[in-house]
C-alpha cells in the first residue's frame, strides 16, 4: 500500500488530513489515484494513518482516517552514521542502505583523506539531494519515519557527537582494534550507537590517534579490508542483529 510522510503542517484534524504540495502532485498525478483508494500517512512521532481519499484537487489531496496505531517498523535503537564524503555517487547508495536497515540519522562527514571535498554551494545541494533519496527509501521499506541528513561537520566535530552514544566507536582497518561485539558487549543494553566509516583511503595515523585520545575505541570489521560503501551495511547490520531487530 502507497506509504507517505506528513509534517507538523499537515497534522490530523480530528479524523481529516490533508496533504499539500510536492507529495498531493505525486498522489494526483504521478499515482492518478482516485477518491476512495487509501493509503498509509505517517507522522513524525511514528504514528501510521491508513486514510481514504475524499476527494483531490490540483495542490491537495484530501484523507479522512480510517485507522490508527502506533508503527512497529522502527528499531528499538537509535544508530547514528557518521560517513566521510566519498567520490561519485556512492554516497547515494550509502543513504538508501543505510536507512533500509533502520538508520536514525546520517551526517557527512570531511576527513583528511577525502577525496571529495565539494565547496558549500556544491555541498548544499548533494545534501538535499540525500535527504530527497532517504525518504524515497524510507517510503519504499515502509519506515515509520525518515531518517535526518544533516549539514556535514569535521572530523573531530563528529568524534564529539560519537562520544555522546551510548555505544560509540570508529571503524578502522589497520593497527590495534577492537572486535565489534567486544565493543557491543562493554555497552549492553545501549539506546543509541553512534559510529564512523572512513572515506576510500580510510583514516589518517592521526585521526585514529584523536579518536583514542577522545576515549573512542577504533572498531575491526573483521580480517577483509571492506569498501566505505559496504562498510556501513555491515556495521548496520551487526548493530540490528545483536539489539534483537532482525527477529
Amino acid at each position: 500500500m502507497p506509504r507517505f510522510f506528513i509534517g507538523p503542517e499537515n497534522a490530523p484534524c480530528g479524523d481529516k488530513i490533508t496533504v499539500t504540495g510536492e507529495d498531493a502532485r505525486h498522489i494526483s498525478l504521478s499515482l492518478r489515484a482516485r477518491v476512495g483508494e487509501e493509503y498509509v500517512l505517517c507522522d513524525e512521532n511514528g504514528t501510521e494513518y491508513l486514510s481514504k481519499i475524499d476527494k483531490m484537487d490540483s495542490n491537495s489531496v484530501y484523507f479522512t482516517v480510517l485507522e490508527k496505531k502506533q508503527s512497529l517498523s522502527e528499531p528499538s535503537v537509535k544508530v547514528f552514521l557518521y560517513q566521510a564524503l566519498v567520490k561519485g555517487d556512492k554516497f547515494d547508495e550509502i543513504v538508501q542502505k543505510a536507512v533500509e536497515l533502520g538508520v536514525s540519522g546520517i551526517v557527512p562527514v570531511i576527513s583528511s583523506r577525502c577525496v571529495s571535498k565539494p565547496d558549500g554551494k556544491t555541498l548544499e545541494k548533494k545534501v538535499e539531494r540525500w535527504r530527497k533519496i532517504a525518504k524515497a527509501a524510507a517510503m519504499q521499506c515502509e519506515r515509520a519515519a525518515v531518517p535526518t541528513v544533516e549539514n556535514a561537520l569535521t572530523y573531530k566535530e563528529a568524534l564529539e557527537r560519537i562520544k555522546e552514544c551510548g555505544c560509540g566507536f570508529v571503524c578502522y582497518e589497520t593497527g590495534p582494534r577492537v572486535p565489534l561485539k567486544e565493543i557491543f558487549d562493554a555497552k549492553k543494553g545501549a539506546k543509541t550507537y553512534g559510529f564512523f566509516i572512513g572515506p576510500e583511503g580510510g583514516l589518517s595515523e592521526d585521526e585514529a590517534a584523536l579518536a583514542r585520545e577522545s576515549g573512542i575505541p577504533l572498531a575491526s570489521l573483521g580480517s577483509r579490508i571492506l569498501r566505505t560503501e559496504t562498510a556501513p551495511v555491515c556495521v548496520l547490520s551487526a548493530i540490528m542483529f545483536y539489539s534483537g531487530n532482525m527477529e
